[in-house]
């Protein structure tokens, strides 16, 4: 399993975050592209705010997404402008949003736009998330152990395990039940808790597909305030919505170390030992990789481990997809990559086989 923070670190850059994000929410026309040309010749975007003074802010390139695909420009063209011709991308983008009569929600960090989204964005913040869930691992009579938490630009992770939830998938290859929690503040997908599979042997982490919550960021409208940017903030509607999603996160977390659910995850891997085998390993990595959109990189590694397991199962590839995950240099993609094992153990039984028979 991917390591990332300890859960000091983990509390003090969540703090630190929230210490230091703001959002607004804002007409189109109070929001404009500004290209900054550099000394080397390259020029970066900058994304103008108007709220009573003119708040200047960076983009990452998932805000850049967002503007583009709000905009209905395509994103090959949108990353050529940005590039090549930053006062077309400016002069494009900016013509939208000044004929639209649209609220969006822009949310910022460290002088950083990170997200342009819909005014009806529900807020379900990290910190938020962490201070219900640590409780309840942290605080179970050693029933849990919290063993990697990382906060990226993308999303918050927390990953856990109840070590007295246990079986065994074949003789002497020991699985543990546990849970992960992620969230993202900027649009990519849904507040998520899943079980989670960790495999003794190899210290793989391999996230089910089964028994899990997925709460999407859709709320209800923040309403404007004539044709002003205003600064939002939590209002007493959220923090009671908060609060019923919170004891919906309690119950769930607590539902993943369900001797129940474990077992008949793990019993699932049991059945993936048997079946259709790979029959030509470098044949069938290329199709996974075609399937689960693998880089290069990843693809080499998923064959590596491959041949070293010598296990040619389901089961065995899902192992070396997890496996690979280990030494993922990026923790959103290592988590990836443990999701993706369990959607191997979920195929079909004829995709596998196509998998396994590729020639």
């Amino acid at each position: 399993m991917k390591q990332g923070k300890d859960i000091v670190q983990l509390a003090t850059e969540l703090q630190r975050r929230a210490e230091a994000k703001v959002d607004f929410v804002a007409p189109t026309k109070r929001v404009h592209l500004v290209p900054e040309e550099h000394a080397d010749g390259t020029a970066t975007q900058k994304l103008i705010v108007q709220n009573g003074e003119d708040r200047e802010y960076d983009l990452t390139q998932h805000t850049h997404r967002q503007l583009g695909t709000w905009a209905k420009v395509p994103a090959k063209y949108y990353d050529r402008m940005l590039a090549e011709a930053p006062n077309l991308l400016a002069g494009n983008i900016n013509h939208w949003l000044m004929n639209s009569e649209a609220n969006r929600m822009v949310r910022t960090l460290d002088g950083t736009a990170r997200a342009f989204l819909s005014d009806r964005y529900r807020r379900i913040d990290n910190e938020d998330v962490a201070e219900q869930v640590l409780p309840i691992l942290l605080d179970s009579g050693n029933f849990s152990e919290v063993v990697s938490t990382e906060v990226t630009d993308s999303r918050l992770y927390i990953k856990a395990l109840f070590p007295k939830v246990e079986g065994e998938v074949a003789e002497g290859d020991q699985v543990q039940a546990g849970v992960i929690i992620s969230n993202s503040e900027i649009g990519l997908g849904s507040l998520s808790i899943q079980p989670l599979i960790y495999r003794l042997v190899c210290s793989n982490g391999m996230i089910s597909q089964d028994h899990g919550l997925s709460r999407y960021h859709v709320g209800r409208k923040v309403a404007g305030d004539g044709d002003n940017a205003f600064e939002v903030f939590r209002d007493e509607t959220i923090a009671a919505d908060d609060a019923a999603l919170m004891m919906k996160i309690h119950d769930i977390v607590k539902a993943c170390a369900n001797p129940e659910v474990f077992e008949a995850i793990v019993q699932k891997m049991r059945d993936a030992t048997e079946g259709e085998r790979v029959q030509k390993p470098v044949e069938a990595v290329e199709v996974l990789s075609k399937s689960f959109s693998l880089n290069d990189g990843e693809k080499d590694s998923v064959l590596e481990q491959l041949i070293r397991g010598g296990d040619y199962s389901r089961y065995g590839m899902l192992n070396a997809v997890t496996a690979t995950a280990n030494t993922h240099e990026s923790y959103d993609r290592a988590t990836d990559l443990e999701a993706m094992g369990g959607k191997i153990l979920d195929l079909p039984r004829k995709d596998w086989e196509v998998i396994a028979a590729a020639a």
